[in-house]
């Protein structure tokens, strides 16, 4: 390093990445994985390591980024940022994909447990200044502008806007310089993080106390003599908020560094890995860019501006004329068209909902489609009059309704849409069956699965590489947007009519690959007949007591409380628990203990894994904040959040269910996630026992005994396993005789955990982590299983070997889940996964086979006589039923018979399905 004074860059990993997410449309790369918040991502820090050369460039760059969602703050305040919405799920996939860009430009990627990724750049930018260095933090955020100081040696930098961020900024901005703005800030609280702050009090008025006092404690000093009686009032009664919203800005300034300064040095763009990188992705962009710069291949290597292979199907761009989108407001127009679709046989059809939450809030229209670019708007419920006016020109809702109907009920007619569970249940509770439909959403789920998302939006971006007219620009957003129903009937037209188009054109796109590609089978026959059943359940929901979740919670925050001091005993003395940085200073420092694992922040690990290696080797604070890390989820997400979940209407919690997102074919549960509560335990036997039956019913719960098991003894072929399960054997003893020879207690459990374990793919090195043993021991078992269950190795070889050709896997349905980076150079994701491959044909078939069971559920109880049987729930291998009382014995055995045969004929099993039923007053006796 040069004598020059160092300049540090502490990039704001978060900011960038959700900046280049909301900036950039869907993109894929070269293996058809949705990555346009990599690749936005990665040309913004290309720019900023480019300033290298410049004279007030950084010498030193770092990333840093929030290694959770929880840090010291929620022991402080467990409803600090509680109710931020969750990583959009597209985006989720990408996040370790960033971390290998971020780490192929070798700049350190930097994140450490329990803080905070502001609270880890506080503490570079604290040491730096130490050391008179300058420093730059590559951010907007208002919490870190706390950090700048007086004399420009400590400054921000908005890279979106290119704007430097210094004192005389957040004076202007604030009104307050930023040794006070952690005052104001508290004062003012943050809706975005859940900090309190003090009712009333928004950034001007904390702005003018602050001035006008001094300090937050100076304001709360001076309350009682405030002449403005409402803010007198909330000043006092709410100044602990302000306190601990105080504590809740405060940034941590004096922790050990994860990395040295001197670590941070960057002297240039590194050619490899980033070449390397940037060809696995097929970024001819920024390639390009990078033989601009003069890196050049090796001898031998692959030139970096040859052609790379495209992924699924080449896109065909499309020219879209919004303008000639048609607005349907009379019944006359509205016949046309319906006659029109009569005659060719199929109409793409599509509904938007009146408010901001899709359709639950009612209709405002319905669009169709009959040809490319042929597509009309039909307003049904649009407001925009006042007392002197009648609102813009429409159809009623009903005269709307009662002319399509027959159209949507004409089984001549093919409907095409996206999506459709939404539509359907909102249509049936008009009372319209909406007959011979498709579904774009599921179709293209059924033939490209794991390559990218199937929301229309990206959909339509990846197929003809156009972009939808976003909500945006109809509703507007912020505290300005209105709703669908509010919006102009013209810039309404081109938002639904534009959707109606898409979905034809995809459709049309897709129909001849579903038979092409075989996967006609699983799309007719197991996603597209779900639909209806699905929206049925959301529709009726289950009954909860919020009584006994309300003293569940309290019970749970009295049982962690008594935790926490068993905890301080064992541990010698109080310490943050959710800290996992203090947990691996109690477990391996203070208390002693061998065998821990410390990641490249120096931290000792503490995940649930290490917990579980020490609780198994007898540790108690182990075994003790497992329990205490359960009680505190469990109270967050379930019995406090449960309550606020009951819809008043039918005081009942309906979930929803998400048909294509988990990509093995699982359906997956949202608002509540009903996927997490702990299986088979005694805890989360107490959350199931708040869903509760109506009175006069039972709710009763059939579940598939180890389905994945048998499913991977269909699969391998394996005699010794198909043999126990045709006997009704305990499949775990059976292979603790085969593989330790004895089928005790101990060996059992072991035999257990390796059965499951070896079907997730896991390698010598994970067994030993999971089950607290060495990794020549772990090693030596995994042999001796391969040795006595030789199918089963076969199976995966074999299966490895078929992804790697041909890209996917296939369930015995014919279900492909695709694995993009099955041929990754970049080690990590590509044994990530190998690991899903493995799995996939087993838990593919198995989310089949009970979607199967699904479809079939509801014309078999019908037959049997139980009309006034539900479904109400589907959670994991189980289903779960509300039942008149009196009629358990009967439903339980249509329901055993549906379930067990639900494979055939379309899939003969070598293995029988075993169904364990039960039922009672609620789920948790059911269970």
């Amino acid at each position: 390093m040069s004598d020059a004074q160092p300049h540090l860059y502490l990039v704001d990993g978060s900011s960038y990445i959700f900046r280049a997410y909301h900036r950039l449309p869907p993109l894929t790369n070269r293996h058809g994985m949705n990555v346009g918040a990599v690749y936005g991502y990665t040309a913004m820090l290309w720019k900023l390591a480019e300033g290298l050369s410049r004279a007030d460039g950084p010498t030193h760059l770092a990333v840093i980024l929030d290694k959770g969602s929880s840090s010291f703050r929620n022991e402080m305040y467990d409803q600090y940022k509680a109710h931020r919405p969750p990583t959009p799920e597209d985006l989720v996939p990408q996040l370790p994909l960033i971390r290998v860009a971020t780490r192929a430009f070798s700049i350190p990627c930097i994140e450490e447990a329990g803080l905070e990724a502001d609270d880890i750049i506080a503490c570079y930018v604290t040491e730096a200044a130490k050391r008179g260095w300058k420093v730059t933090v590559v951010s907007s955020d208002k919490d870190l502008m706390q950090l700048i100081d007086d004399d420009k040696s400590i400054d921000m930098l908005d890279t979106m806007n290119d704007r430097k961020i210094d004192r005389s900024y957040v004076i202007e901005k604030f009104g307050v310089p930023p040794e006070q703005l952690g005052d104001v800030l508290a004062l003012m609280g943050d809706s975005v993080d859940n900090v309190p702050g003090v009712p009333g009090i928004g950034p001007k008025t904390a702005s003018q106390l602050i001035q006008e006092h001094g300090s937050l404690e100076a304001v709360l000093a001076a309350a009682p003599d405030i002449k403005k009686p409402k803010l007198r009032q909330n000043l006092i009664e709410h100044a602990d908020n302000a306190r601990l919203s105080r504590e809740l800005v405060r940034l941590v300034c004096e922790m050990n560094l994860p990395e040295p300064l001197d670590a941070l040095e960057m002297k240039n763009i590194p050619e490899e890995p980033l070449r390397e990188f940037l060809l696995d992705q097929g970024w001819k962009t920024l390639l390009n860019r990078m033989v601009g710069q003069g890196a050049r291949p090796s001898e031998g290597e692959r030139p970096a501006l040859a052609p790379i292979p495209a992924g699924p199907g080449d896109p065909e761009p499309i020219s879209v004329d919004r303008g000639a989108y048609v607005t349907i407001a009379d019944a006359g127009t509205l016949a046309q068209w319906i006659a029109e679709a009569r005659t060719q046989g199929r109409v793409a059809i599509d509904l938007q909902g009146d408010g901001g939450h899709g359709l639950s809030e009612g209709l405002a229209g319905v669009s169709l489609a009959l040809a490319p670019g042929r597509a009309a708007y039909v307003p049904l419920g649009h407001g925009g009059g006042d007392l002197l006016s009648e609102g813009p020109a429409q159809l009623r809702l009903a005269e709307g309704l009662a002319l399509l109907k027959p159209l949507l009920e004409d089984d001549s007619v093919l409907k095409i849409g996206h999506n459709l569970k939404e539509p359907l249940k909102l249509l049936s509770d008009q009372g319209i069956r909406v007959a011979a439909a498709e579904d774009v959403m599921l179709a293209s789920f059924a033939l490209d699965s794991g390559r990218f998302g199937h929301g229309l939006d990206e959909l339509v971006k990846r197929h003809f590489e156009h972009e939808c007219l976003p909500l945006k620009a109809v509703c507007g957003t912020g505290q300005k947007a209105i709703r669908f129903g509010d919006a102009a009937i013209a810039a309404a037209t081109e938002y639904a009519a534009e959707n109606a188009d898409m979905v034809w054109r995809l459709w049309h796109r897709l129909e001849h690959r579903l038979a092409a590609e075989h996967a006609t089978r699983v799309y007719r026959l197991v996603d597209l007949p779900l639909v209806p059943v699905v929206g049925a359940m959301e529709r009726d929901g289950i009954k909860v007591d919020r009584a006994y979740l309300a003293e569940l919670s309290e019970t749970f925050a009295t049982e962690t409380a008594r935790l926490e001091e068993k905890i301080y005993e064992a541990a010698g003395g109080p310490f943050t628990i959710g800290s996992p940085q203090q947990l691996g200073g109690v477990l391996y420092d203070r208390l002693g203990l061998k065998g821990g694992r410390k990641g490249k922040s120096g931290a000792y690990s503490t995940d649930q894994s290490e917990l579980e290696r020490l609780e198994a080797e007898g540790v108690e604070v182990a075994r003790l904040v497992l329990d205490w890390r359960l009680l505190t989820k469990l109270r967050v997400t379930y019995t406090d959040a449960l309550q606020a979940q009951i819809d008043p209407r039918s005081n009942r919690v309906h979930t929803r269910y998400a048909l294509a997102a988990a990509q093995t074919g699982r359906l997956s549960s949202n608002d509540p996630n009903l996927q997490n509560i702990p299986i088979r335990t005694e805890i989360g036997a107490r959350i199931r026992n708040a869903f509760i039956a109506e009175e006069g019913f039972s709710l009763l719960s059939a579940d598939y005994g180890q389905i994945e098991l048998r499913l991977a003894a269909h699969f391998a072929d394996v005699p010794q396993l198909k043999e126990a399960f045709a006997r009704g054997d305990d499949i775990h003893t059976i292979t603790a005789r085969e593989v330790f020879g004895d089928d005790g207690k101990d060996s059992r459990n072991k035999a257990k955990t390796i059965n499951f374990a070896i079907l997730y793919g896991i390698s010598a090195f994970g067994l030993a982590g999971r089950m607290g043993i060495g990794r020549d021991e772990a090693k030596a078992m995994i042999d001796r299983y391969f040795e006595r269950f030789p199918g089963i190795k076969d199976y995966i070889s074999t299966t490895l070997s078929q992804v790697r050709e041909c890209g996917f896997s296939e369930t015995l349905f014919g279900r492909k889940t695709h694995f993009p980076n099955i041929r990754s150079g970049v080690m990590n994701l590509r044994q990530s996964a190998e690991r899903a491959a493995i799995n996939a044909p087993i838990q593919g078939t198995s989310a089949d086979i009970i979607k199967r069971a699904m479809v079939k559920m509801p014309a078999a109880l019908a037959a049997a006589g139980l009309t006034r049987t539900r479904m109400l729930l589907q959670v994991h291998d189980e289903l779960v039923f509300e039942v008149p009382q009196g009629d358990e014995e009967r439903a339980a055995a249509v329901i055993r018979d549906v379930m067990a045969s639900a494979a055939e004929p379309v899939v003969t099993l070598t293995v029988p399905l075993s169904v364990e039923v039960g039922w009672g007053a609620n789920w948790g006796v059911a269970h």
